[in-house]
């Protein structure tokens, strides 16, 4: 194991498959020259040349349509998006052509295809660059859903993601980029669809994803100072679910808080709180408390972003709550 940023993680994920494949290629705004908008592919290009890393203009649509058609025909395209903010100009060419190939083609053929890139809040930027659409994408049948919270993680199941032959949505973080964590030096590929509980517990589960783990065990830790024993799952993929990890854990806990950085409506915790009543009803103690955004386009004032994003202090309050504590 060694200590690298999470951006480091992610690049030696796509070198190493694009060693393996000559059929694996990067493109995207910056990726080439600039070596990477957040430096993810930095020294990619010197390696392999602009034929497999590819800078493009300004205009997802196109570039997100490209890949698409290079996966229909044998490829297997690495999609940057800036932002998943922009993957909007290109939602077109995702919902309706790469989600769908398989099965309007009748099994013809398959889309292996990664479109990557930032997720959610990343500071004073605005209501337009501070989006999740983890559901979003998760609500299309045809796509899978990857949202790793460390560098591990990231290597792992982007080497899975690149391999898969189905499209995938892998979505990451600006604030994460800099994050440093353990990585094994070996070849390791991490199963899509398998949530890890990074924490034992056994009065209460939180759950979550993405950088808001840092809350989620953050909120623990405090917890863990009160006597509270706290079990902590992280779901790694929103699509497909690991539906049986949250069930066993709250069978064992009796208590549920789900922490997500999205808006509360049709959310990914709207979903997992059905499936928790549908499947746990009778070991539940306490009905399942969600903390999300507030339903509001996040502002640019710092202040006003601290009010409306999930936090450990509204985590801890809805941990009191599920156990009657408030």
């Amino acid at each position: 194991m060694r200590e690298i940023q999470f951006r480091e993680a992610l690049r030696e994920a796509m070198v190493e498959e694009m060693r393996l494949d000559p059929k694996v290629f990067l493109m995207g705004e910056e990726v080439a020259e600039y070596n990477g908008a957040y430096k993810v592919s930095q020294g990619m290009l010197d390696e392999f040349g602009p034929e497999r890393v590819w800078d493009t203009p300004i205009a997802e649509l196109g570039f997100a349509g490209i890949g698409v058609g290079a996966a229909i025909n044998g490829l297997r395209p690495i999609i940057e998006f800036m932002t998943f903010n922009f993957s909007l100009v290109a939602i077109d060419q995702v919902i309706n052509s790469a989600a769908k190939v398989m099965s309007m083609s009748g099994g013809q053929y398959s889309c292996p295809i990664v479109f990557r890139g930032p997720t959610g809040n990343a500071g004073m930027l605005s209501s337009q660059h501070s989006q999740n659409f983890e559901n979003w994408f998760a609500n299309t049948p045809g796509l899978k859903v990857v949202v790793p919270s460390n560098p591990a993680d990231a290597k792992g199941l982007l080497k899975s993601c690149i391999r898969d032959n189905d499209p995938v949505i892998f979505m990451e973080s600006e604030l994460m980029y800099g994050d440093k964590g353990p990585v094994p030096e070996d070849e390791y590929l991490i199963p899509i669809g398998q949530a890890k509980v990074v924490r034992e517990g056994t009065d209460v589960t939180i759950v979550s994803f993405g950088k808001i783990m840092k809350v989620a065990l953050a909120a623990a830790d405090e917890l863990t100072k009160n006597g509270v024993s706290a079990e902590v799952i992280d779901l790694r993929t929103v699509r497909p679910i690991d539906y049986a990890t949250i069930i066993n854990s709250v069978k064992k806990t009796n208590r549920c808080v789900i922490v997500e950085e999205a808006w509360p409506l049709a959310a990914i915790s709207s979903e997992l709180t059905y499936n928790i009543q549908r499947n746990a009803f009778d070991y539940l103690d306490a009905p399942v408390v969600r903390v999300n955004s507030l339903d509001l386009p996040l502002p640019y004032a710092p202040t006003l972003i601290e009010v409306i994003l999930p936090n450990v202090k509204k985590t801890l309050q809805a941990v009191e709550t599920v156990m009657y504590k408030k």
